[in-house]
């Protein structure tokens, strides 16, 4: 029989394997920050979540359907200096506070499923995350404590205050890190398939995309899909060919005209209103790149390059959800990555995300597509990056921003969606920094949300 804790109180844990998950009433992730006895975490190795599933001794696994990834944590593989483990809810809308919802119920239990600790956590209001339970040392041992500690600043108040840097400047290059490993793990506690949300009221829904089932699983870093992927220029999907590009237009905002694609420049705007003001509903961003010949003394050879097109959900400036290579689809559905392509090589698009419009959640007003270079090469090594605009309903082109100019940088954050009153707009950014991976590149997007 399980015990019930109370704000405060703790309980001794006699084994070395536990299970902590959690019961939300809304659309919410659980994650762990591993922290020394100063309470700072040592590096982001310590801070497991769903683009981070696994750290020392901690990872996330499947939970019961419609509720957040649970905590398997083994106590005897926690390094000697980590003191604490702290388990985190996050809200998925922090527009939608805990304190206008039942309040959620944390749980822990041992590697049998066998209850041990209960903790419903009461008394919290604006905050849209929480700590809900902490493992600590103890005299030789391990406790656990019901901390129900809110955070109504969101992401960037927690990490700040377990030692993570978030600021609005661009971070100074980074020190050479040990590489990734070469397959890195999937998010467990995700569906591979869209949940089933109702029909939105505001607009009537298009035809469902293909089933999830016509794209690559995403087992570690997803191979390439196969023969004829890419597809060839304005051929994917079908689709006829784009006419050609108009030419360079100033910075500013510029409108959409059928057949004259807008070739875009560093931030400029547009408008996602067809002739005639009919608002786009469902689009496609293609990003491409090839990579560079280099000569040497025993002939030219191309060097792969494995570049990662993603896409970041943020609600105002608080990051909901993550479509990338390891989650080809967003956890509402609006959102999916047709695959990786692990070189850059081929004709076209190397890799197509698809965005539903109608399908985003109201509290989502900024989709931001980022370009990392998995295996830490810079776009200095990189030619004829681009990211491309094209209307999923008829495959006409509407509008391309090429990068032009090699830049020190493991990563670009190269346009963004966002809305503006009643409408969408997309904004060229082709800004650099130094991320290789989504983990990484994260905690660095505020200042582009930001931007307009």
């Amino acid at each position: 029989m399980s015990t019930t804790l109370a704000k405060g109180q703790n309980g001794p844990l006699g084994t070395t394997d536990v299970v902590i998950s959690v019961q939300v009433a809304a659309a919410a992730d659980l994650s762990a920050l591993l922290v020394t006895e100063r309470g700072k975490v040592r590096s982001d190795a310590d801070f497991v979540f769903f683009n981070q599933p696994n750290g020392p001794g901690v990872r996330l696994q499947p939970t019961t359907p419609g509720q957040p990834a649970a905590l398997a944590v083994s106590l005897h593989q926690v390094p000697a200096d980590i003191d604490q483990i702290r388990a985190v809810i996050t809200l998925d809308d922090p527009t939608v506070p805990f304190g206008r919802m039942a309040p959620p119920s944390a749980f822990v239990a041992d590697g049998s499923g066998n209850r041990l600790y209960e903790y419903r956590i009461e008394g919290l209001q604006t905050e849209s995350i929480v700590i809900a339970l902490e493992l600590y040392r103890r005299a030789g041992g391990w406790k656990v404590r019901a901390v129900g500690q809110g955070y109504a600043g969101g992401f960037a108040a927690l990490v700040t205050d377990h030692g993570v840097s978030v600021d609005d400047a661009a971070p100074p290059p980074a020190a050479p890190r040990t590489p990734p490993p070469a397959q890195p793990p999937s998010p467990p506690g995700y569906p591979s398939q869209p949940p089933n949300y109702p029909p939105s009221a505001a607009a009537p829904q298009p035809p469902p995309y293909p089933p999830a089932a016509a794209y690559p699983p995403p087992t570690g870093h997803p191979p390439n899909p196969g023969p004829g992927y890419p597809p060839p220029p304005g051929a994917a999907a079908g689709y006829p060919p784009a006419g050609p590009h108009s030419a360079p237009q100033p910075a500013g905002e510029v409108s959409l005209a059928k057949g004259r694609p807008v070739s875009l420049v560093k931030g400029q705007r547009v408008t996602l209103r067809k002739e005639g003001g009919v608002a786009l509903t469902r689009i496609r961003m293609g990003l491409g790149w090839d990579p560079v010949k280099k000569s040497g003394f025993f002939g030219s050879r191309t060097i792969d390059i494995d570049l990662d097109a993603w896409v970041a959900m943020f609600a105002n400036h608080n990051l909901s959800d993550v479509a990338y290579y390891g989650q080809l689809i967003s956890k509402d559905g609006s959102i999916r990555h047709q695959g990786d392509n692990l070189t850059g090589e081929g004709e076209g698009d190397d890799e197509v995300i698809l965005v539903d419009l109608t399908r985003v959640p109201p509290h989502i007003t900024t989709l931001l597509f980022t370009v990392t270079s998995y295996q830490g090469q810079t776009f200095e090594q990189v030619s004829n990056a681009y990211c491309r605009l094209v209307d999923e309903t008829t495959g006409a082109e509407l509008a391309r921003y090429s990068l032009t100019g090699g830049m020190p940088f493991t990563a670009m954050a190269m346009a963004k969606v966002f809305r503006a009153g009643g409408d969408w707009k997309m904004q060229a950014i082709g800004e650099g920094f130094q991320a290789k991976h989504p983990g990484e590149a994260v905690p660095q997007l505020g200042r582009f949300v930001a931007e307009r």
